[in-house]
């Protein structure tokens, strides 16, 4: 039972948000969910990615690995922090 941090997808047909979600690797990708460490909104300009950093990284700490779509947005949203 590995956990994975992966996208969940919400909203209506064409307009996409997204849940940040830990949850059992073999779980459904809308389905239950452990916890929900943040969102992702690409409708969004500014700032489309929130992010419960404290809960991710304890997360990692525990030997969850985050999806490759997840792990870009967090490199993504460290860039936008350095800069």
């Amino acid at each position: 039972m590995a956990v994975r941090i992966r996208l969940a997808r919400f909203g209506g047909k064409k307009t996409p948000y997204y849940r940040i979600i830990a949850a059992n690797g073999e779980a459904r990708r809308d389905g239950r969910f452990l916890e929900q460490v943040g969102t992702y909104n690409p409708a969004l300009t500014e700032a489309p990615v929130s992010l419960l950093r404290d809960r991710y990284n304890h997360w990692l700490s525990v030997g969850a690995q985050p999806s490759d779509t997840v792990a870009a947005l967090v490199r993504r949203l460290d860039r936008a922090a350095k800069a």
